[in-house]
């Protein structure tokens, strides 16, 4: 009964919010930058999350190239800040092989890596249709994005259906200032939004939005996955979702200055011996927006100056023990980190101006504000790489060699690249692309010298050097130049474009031995 009410509830919701689904919203210009502000709550314990910073920042507008990124690093802890722009779905989405990752084609995969940042830039970043799946990782955040339409069941199905997932010794995620959202329940194919389980730890969520779900999110997956907790959601919109906002089995969860609204079933569903904090939350045309639900396992709360505008309760029985009408508190819950409470009259009205991708990084200092996002002093920002002084020395090794690739644009060809004519280019059929130079027996190369054509320099973004006998990435980065690398035996060698601002255009691919 519960899944099918959401489907027809979502009708009348989303004849309202399809402009805003389908549409990105154009980011003002000081939001085309590296992640902005610090992170909150429980994610600043466990020695903090800063995801990526201090690390390289590269462009990315494809899911092929968010995993090129990942697995182009010198290994799976080297910090990397990845900016995202467009629409990233299965169509632009394939698994990339290397020693610093492990993906695959269906998600973005964040799996056994750490000191990550993917934040959307430009004209926004929406996953499409496509999951954000984190699996014994740590040091991550994900902020500015929209992720819609995850689904478990149906076509196509990415991430068991949840839009962003957690498990597997997960350690310090910080999600802010993101949109996750669906167009129904579990009969239409959907999961949650925002699951974690399996021993997830020191995760905040916030100044984000969830609807137009089944499902809100869950920590456990199970009475008996009780290894979860210390989660901080703060200054989020959850609206039209039937349950789970979020369901907690076990672990302690801080809930704060966030606004409900159309909970049509159950809401913040405390369970199986979980401790929730649950202060200066605005509830709003709800039914049992807190308690213990669907179970005989009980959890606990602490409530303190919260709003029930127009909230129903059930009576309760024997697996549904609701903790209105008139909630009062069961347990003490202590937070070891600081934070700033809004009063909760003021909730709607700043999680408005706040919540969700594409607003501006905005946040509030408890004084019922927005304010602009607090800049994070060691913020990195793009930069190319240092250039080499000199062309190389020595036999242009391309000269006299083979060349292939992917799709080139009309008018251009692979041997272009290695006719020693800068008057003749390659360029790929769209904004990201390989070209190969290749031998009939192994030869050895250190260094190569991409050079782009006149009128292009400086639209290669991101790319990786890739020994295409093996897979094996031989180093990464970003511009067009000289890159150098260990000396390897090869019959094939491919630059790989994962990024770019422009149309890239490479006018000659030098190969030398050293």
């Amino acid at each position: 009964m519960r899944r099918r009410t959401v489907a027809l509830r979502l009708q009348a919701a989303l004849a309202t919010g399809a402009v805003t689904v389908a549409v990105g919203v154009a980011l003002p210009m000081h939001q085309a930058s590296a992640a902005s502000g610090s992170a909150t709550g429980y994610a600043t314990q466990n020695g903090g999350t800063t995801g990526g910073a201090g690390g390289q920042t590269v462009r990315a507008s494809t899911g092929t190239a968010i995993h090129a990124a990942l697995c182009g690093r010198a290994s799976s802890s080297t910090p990397i800040i990845i900016e995202v722009s467009g629409t990233i779905n299965h169509g632009n989405t394939s698994k990339v092989s290397g020693d610093s990752c492990n993906t695959a084609a269906d998600k973005i995969e964040l799996k056994e890596i750490s000191n990550v940042t993917i934040i959307g830039v430009g004209g926004g970043a929406v996953f499409d249709q496509l999951g954000i799946h984190i699996r014994d990782s740590s040091n991550i955040i994900i902020q500015n994005v929209t992720v819609r339409n995850v689904k478990k069941s149906g076509s196509p199905t990415s991430n068991g259906g949840d839009a962003i997932g957690m498990e597997s010794a997960v350690r310090n995620v910080w999600v802010d200032h993101v949109t996750l959202e669906a167009s129904g329940g579990e009969s239409e194919g959907f999961d949650g939004l925002f699951d974690m389980k399996d021993d997830t730890q020191y995760v905040t969520l916030s100044y984000s939005i969830l609807r137009n779900s089944g499902r809100g999110g869950l920590v456990g997956s199970s009475e008996s996955d009780r290894s979860n907790g210390f989660i901080t959601y703060h200054h989020n919109l959850y609206e039209n979702i039937d349950s789970r906002t979020p369901l907690l089995r076990g672990g302690i969860a801080h809930i704060y200055n966030n606004h409900y609204v159309s909970l049509h079933e159950s809401g913040i569903n405390s369970r199986a011996g979980a401790r929730a904090k649950v202060e200066n939350n605005y509830f709003r045309n709800s039914k049992d927006v807190l308690g213990t639900f669907y179970t005989s396992e009980a959890g606990y709360w602490q409530v303190s100056g919260n709003i029930f505008d127009n909230v129903t309760w059930s009576g309760p029985g024997s697996e549904n023990n609701p903790a209105g009408p008139n909630p009062q508190s069961n347990t003490t819950v202590s937070i070891p980190y600081s934070f700033s409470l809004d009063g909760a009259n003021c909730v709607p009205d700043v999680v408005r101006q706040t919540a969700g991708a594409n607003t501006g990084l905005r946040v509030s200092d408890g004084s019922c504000s927005p304010q602009g996002p607090t800049p994070t002093p060691t913020r990195p920002t793009p930069k190319p790489p240092t250039p080499t002084p000199t062309q190389p020395s020595g036999t242009n090794l391309s000269i006299g060699a083979g060349s292939d690739g992917s799709s080139k644009a009309d008018g251009t060809g692979y041997g272009n690249v290695r006719d020693g004519n800068m008057s003749t280019y390659w360029s790929p059929a769209g904004s990201t692309g390989s070209i190969s130079i290749k031998w009939g027996s192994p030869t050895t190369v250190s260094r190569i010298n991409i050079r782009e054509a006149s009128g292009s320099a400086g639209n290669i973004g991101s790319w990786r050097v890739v020994n295409h006998d093996t897979g094996a990435v031989l180093t990464s980065g970003s511009g067009a130049g000289v890159i150098t690398f260990p000396a390897t035996s090869l019959r094939k060698i491919t630059f790989e474009i994962t990024s770019s601002t422009g149309t890239p255009s490479v006018a000659e691919f030098e190969t030398y031995a050293g």
